[in-house]
């Protein structure tokens, strides 16, 4: 009779991933279910999440222009992709183009007030929708937690 043995000793489902990737594979678990929210909200909106995500870009400092290669090294997406989220973005009257005084071959975009209110709108819907999620937190536990994720949002983004 084949006894099959079993190593005690060394069982893989036994293994515990280390605290360090455990939080970081939970930030990509919440950014996936996030996201999937986001489109939901924004869903019939003329703000799709990728429109979003940029208007909120410019959103923080709306007097400031941006190149299209500074928005994709700030994002760490490719040009292309980025250039045809602008070109949407151009095309309704939410960011507009002057040309670049220190590179004629380039274009300062900036954020207009139609761009800042359909953000506004949006970021409203996006609020209401996930209004629920912090149900329950005290007060300083949520600043307690960005605390913790804005030290985690600088570092990640200082060691690019």
């Amino acid at each position: 009779m084949n006894e099959i043995k079993s190593n005690t000793e060394y069982d893989r489902k036994n293994e515990t991933p280390s605290l360090d990737f455990r939080i970081l594979n939970w930030i990509g678990i919440i950014e996936q279910l996030t996201s999937t929210k986001m489109r939901q909200l924004l869903d019939g909106t003329d703000v799709p999440p990728p429109q979003f995500i940029l208007l909120n870009h410019f959103s923080h400092r709306p007097e400031e222009g941006k190149t299209v290669s500074g928005i994709a090294w700030a994002m760490q997406q490719p040009q292309p992709g980025i250039t045809k989220t602008i070109a949407k973005l151009l095309a309704k009257g939410f960011l507009r183009a002057e040309e670049n005084p220190e590179d004629g071959r380039s274009k300062t975009l900036f954020v207009t007030d139609n761009g800042l209110a359909a953000h506004a709108v949006a970021k409203g819907r996006l609020e209401e929708g996930m209004q629920d999620t912090f149900n329950g937190w005290r007060e300083w536990e949520k600043k307690d937690f960005f605390g913790f994720l804005d030290r985690l949002k600088i570092y990640l983004d200082d060691n690019r």
